[in-house]
């Protein structure tokens, strides 16, 4: 039936869809991923109805790791796990916000008013525009700001996409150094050479891939254990431009999330931690005595973020129920009301 169909035009192979330069090589695979157990299910009325895999991962403040569920040396793409990490090159390179301005550079927003004000002033501050700004259009995260935005009639736009305070605090950098603006996400430009050496140094391992993240800025590819190694020195920094980041974020978690944000509740409720959650299910945390934490849920699905997290924090006593209950609030719905949730399982 298949080869009648294909004859008549009908049905025709998928390769005959895409020029020869869009079918994507063969790709390695993580061992992040391949060697990753379970570690949430999806439970509606007592019934699993799905599972995710995932790795987990909590290092000493020598590297050494503590804890590991999975292959924690395999390479992952933190996404925005990332971010900090970026503006941390940033003030190196001559950044001088702080504050909740850069908590904003450290941030995957929410979109909310307060969120869009703070990127216009960095871009303000640096004599730029909207314009400048070469992330990726969207409408708001947070769901009212989102609603109210469409319902207004308004398009999508950079300055309101989640990554807009890292690219205004990116291009603020690129006109304290008299680096082009036009090219400021090409891998070779100087400042994300200089956010690759930084990478590198925090994590201590060297990139195993570079692509292109959604926003449309360079990341990095490394071992999950080295994303925790890198939040653990952050948040254990007194002095230098890694304390400036993780008291901008510890003091402003607001402007790294939002109003309504699990990241933002962990990061108030914990005393001396620092967060970051990422795309494609990525979190990462570093705690004040140098520890770090990495999660990474191999299907990518964030549902099961949060809460594979909060049973890292749970095991190694950090936290309280009502800050973890946030972060595992992660209902299964039927008919709109709650049937069920997705819970940790051998964490």
């Amino acid at each position: 039936m298949a080869a009648l169909l294909r004859r008549s035009g009908i049905l025709r192979d998928v390769s005959d869809h895409l020029a020869p330069s869009s079918v994507p090589a063969p790709a390695s695979v993580s061992a992040a991923l391949t060697d990753a157990p379970i570690v949430a299910h999806v439970v509606r009325a007592g019934f699993v109805e799905s599972v995710h895999h995932g790795t987990a991962v909590v290092t000493a403040p020598d590297g050494s790791v503590e804890l590991e569920i999975g292959d924690s040396s395999g390479a992952v793409f933190p996404r925005s796990s990332s971010k900090p990490l970026q503006a941390l090159a940033m003030v190196r390179s001559g950044l001088a916000t702080d504050g909740r301005l850069l908590s904003l550079a450290c941030a995957s927003h929410s979109g909310e008013e307060f969120h869009i004000e703070a990127a216009r002033e960095i871009l303000a501050g640096a004599g730029l525009a909207e314009t400048d700004l070469q992330n990726t259009p969207d409408y708001p995260y947070d769901d009212a700001a989102r609603i109210g935005w469409i319902a207004d009639g308004r398009p999508k736009q950079s300055i309101v996409q989640n990554c807009s305070g890292k690219h205004a605090s990116m291009l603020a950098t690129c006109v304290l150094n008299g680096w082009d603006l036009a090219t400021y996400r090409d891998a070779s430009h100087p400042l994300q050479v200089a956010i690759t050496d930084t990478v590198r140094e925090l994590t201590g391992a060297e990139p195993s891939a570079v692509a292109v993240d959604g926003c449309g800025a360079p990341i990095h590819a490394v071992p999950l254990r080295a994303l925790a190694l890198s939040f653990g020195r952050l948040a254990a920094a007194t002095d230098g431009p890694e304390a400036k980041i993780a008291t901008a974020i510890r003091d402003f978690p607001e402007y790294l999330g939002g109003t309504h944000r699990d990241v933002t509740a962990l990061i108030r409720g914990v005393d001396g931690l620092v967060a970051k959650d990422g795309a494609e299910a990525v979190y990462a945390v570093g705690l004040s005595d140098g520890r770090g934490i990495a999660v990474k849920v191999a299907d990518g699905s964030s549902r099961a973020r949060s809460v594979v997290l909060a049973a890292v924090l749970r095991r190694i006593g950090v936290g309280s129920d009502e800050v973890l209950s946030v972060l595992e609030h992660q209902p299964v719905l039927g008919h709109g009301q709650p049937v069920g949730a997705v819970v940790a399982v051998g964490v």
